[in-house]
């Protein structure tokens, strides 16, 4: 059959586009524009009302066949390594580096799989809690003593890139150097996708220059870790790849080791923040999911008299907070950090009627699925209790729900992420008050993951054990003459 297209051809145009931007250890990370920027999601809508679920648009300037549905979904995802193959751009296979998981295909990509999947056991998770907690406290204790608003989303990207080089790789690292590496981090970032022209002043240029910057402090920090930690138990991401690539038959080079944490860094950082920057959003946007969440957390009697339970916060008692799952579950649904995921067809295939021919490329979109999928009700509307026993809307079909996309390219760290986002909700519904610093809630803009324009103001207060306020600074002095 002919495939209708975004631009009115009826039919196939030559050529053989090669446009790929997974997300790193599968397709989480940043995605690259889903759409005309200047046009947005209603673009895409509107092609999909007039021409289906499988339809030709066009990517910077190159033909594409979008792709939405369940089951469409479903045939790209589990077509991975025979129907279709992941490929990045040229700049950002080069930038990421040549050792990644992204970059991998085939049986180098199962192996790899296999040794960075470690780092996400029950077991590191585990380890990882407590830091993930202090980590936020941290960063909340320091939002509550500004007394200024906060940008949001500015200041979760840095606490994510915190927890990333803190947390998961376990860098003693400086305060005043962790925050010219994250400089470097955010130029290295903004040019991942940029066209591979490598001349002075390119996109391309400072993304290469960024890299080496970052895999010199990177190697620094390795080296000194390593140093630090010989002989003892491990109990970071790091240490744990190190010795998942020993127990798989392979020790990893210094190369391999810079590449895997600038990897693990990439996943960790823009689709946490806009996640936790939406998670913010919503509990300001709905407070009565914010004090069902606090009583969820007294039922379990982790938050008492308004404060957090000492030893409450196992990995096991924060699995077990089914509300709270369910509110992670619907910022992922209705705020899925990416639209999707790219491929590139190795062998032509039938798909909803449609041929796809071999060496074109196709977007299997996360956020069209998520909006027309027939299993939610009022897809609109912001209900955590969709996702509740009684009505376990995402249970009614595999791949209508599928924020970390699916398949042998599924998010390693999704775990680690909604554990990250759980203790973020946790932490905000006990320790803090916060309001909106803008008269109206912001727009939200898709590109490259899903944030606020003007990266949501909000005002944060600390609170004491009665769940007050505590005053700070000029405000502190104020209240003693009053």
């Amino acid at each position: 059959m002919l495939l209708a297209g975004g631009c009115g051809d009826a039919e196939w145009e030559g050529g053989s586009p090669r446009v790929g931007l997974g997300g790193p250890c599968g397709d989480t990370g940043l995605s690259g524009p889903p759409s005309p920027p200047r046009q947005g999601s209603c673009f895409q809508s509107s092609r999909r009302e007039k021409y289906g679920n499988v339809f030709k648009t066009h990517l910077l300037g190159r033909p594409l066949v979008r792709v939405t549905g369940a089951e469409n979904v479903r045939k790209i995802l589990m077509g991975e390594h025979h129907l279709v193959s992941t490929e990045w751009p040229r700049s950002t296979r080069m930038l990421l580096g040549p050792n990644t998981v992204a970059n991998s295909i085939g049986d180098i990509h199962r192996h790899k799989r296999k040794v960075f999947s470690k780092i996400f056991s029950h077991e590191a998770l585990e380890s990882y809690l407590p830091k993930i907690q202090l980590v936020i406290k941290d960063t909340l204790r320091a939002w509550s003593s500004n007394p200024e608003s906060i940008n949001v989303y500015h200041e979760t990207q840095k606490l994510t890139f915190r927890m990333a080089i803190r947390v998961l790789l376990g860098f003693r690292i400086p305060d005043e150097e962790l925050s010219r590496l994250f400089e470097v981090y955010q130029q290295f970032v903004e040019n991942v996708f940029s066209l591979p022209m490598d001349l002075p002043f390119s996109g391309y240029r400072r993304g290469i220059r960024a890299r080496e910057t970052l895999q010199k402090g990177l190697e620094k920090a390795i080296q000194e870790k390593l140093q630090n930690t010989q002989g003892k138990d491990y109990a970071d991401a790091l240490d744990i790849l190190i010795e998942s690539g020993k127990e798989h038959g392979k020790e990893l080079t210094m190369q391999e080791l810079k590449d895997g944490t600038l990897e693990l860094i990439f996943a960790a950082y823009a689709t946490t923040a806009s996640a936790s920057t939406s998670l913010i959003m919503q509990l300001l946007k709905h407070p009565r999911v914010l004090e069902k969440l606090r009583e969820e957390l007294r039922s379990k009697g982790i938050l008492h008299n308004g404060c957090i339970c000492e030893g409450s916060l196992r990995l096991d008692n924060i699995n077990g907070l089914h509300y709270l799952d369910c509110v992670i579950k619907e910022v992922l649904r209705l705020f899925t950090p990416i639209s999707g995921g790219y491929r590139t067809v190795l062998q032509t295939f039938e798909l909803d009627g449609f041929q796809i021919p071999k060496g074109w490329s196709v977007m299997y979109s996360i956020r069209d699925t998520h909006d027309t999928a027939p299993v939610f009700k009022d897809v609109d509307v912001f209900d955590p209790d969709r996702f509740g026993q009684g009505r376990s809307e995402d249970k009614e079909g595999r791949f209508h729900y599928l924020p970390f996309g699916g398949g042998v390219r599924t998010c390693l760290g999704k775990h680690l992420a909604k554990l990250f986002l759980k203790a973020l909700a946790i932490e905000l519904a006990s320790t803090s008050r916060f309001e909106l610093a803008t008269r109206t809630f912001p727009k939200i803009t898709l590109v490259p993951v899903v944030h606020p324009v003007d990266g949501l103001k909000v005002k944060f207060f600390g609170l004491d054990s009665n769940q007050n306020e505590i005053l700070t600074g000029t405000d502190a002095m104020l209240g003693a003459t009053v």
